[in-house]
């Protein structure tokens, strides 16, 4: 006999060895059970509010709001894309200038009009007035000059017009 036959039997060893096996078993399995269970509690949580809506179909519902949203901001883009070009095209810069054009006539009543879009393009309206007679001309302006001769207030009421922030 060996040495552990004489302390008990050889199949005593076994059952001792496969009970140990059973315990080391058992509580792997509780303590996996255990687990289990939170991590239950724990998705089951994630998946009701306090409301306890679900959370899928609330999901569901921010993806076609967003899809909708998407849809409706390139409608806005192009809008706006639409907008922004007629207000460049559109007169958005006046300036007005009074002057005296003649040393014998008691106030400044004539004066020259610049009427400008974004891009300095638009007229430029001079009237000069004498104790005679009283004249208007327009001159057309392109990106702030003139394919015509200006004068000196012309020139002033274009630079002042075209003063200021563009969009």
């Amino acid at each position: 006999m060996t040495s552990l036959e004489s302390i008990m039997p050889l199949i005593w060893w076994g059952i001792s060895a496969l009970t140990l096996l059973l315990l080391i078993s058992s509580l792997i399995t509780y303590l996996l059970f255990r687990r289990m269970k939170r991590f239950e509690s724990s998705y089951i949580t994630l998946q009701t509010f306090m409301s306890g809506d679900q959370l899928e179909p609330l999901l569901e519902e921010c993806i076609q709001k967003v899809a909708g949203q998407e849809q409706e901001l390139k409608a806005n883009i192009v809008r706006l894309n639409q907008i922004e070009q007629k207000i460049r095209a559109g007169v958005d810069r006046a300036e007005l200038l009074r002057f005296r054009a003649f040393e014998n006539v008691g106030s400044d009543l004539s004066f020259a009009l610049a009427l400008l879009n974004q891009e300095g393009s638009g007229v430029v309206l001079s009237a000069i007035h004498s104790r005679e007679e009283s004249r208007v001309y327009a001159k057309s302006v392109n990106k702030g000059k003139s394919s015509y001769l200006l004068s000196d207030e012309e020139n002033e009421v274009i630079a002042k017009a075209m003063q200021g922030e563009k969009i």
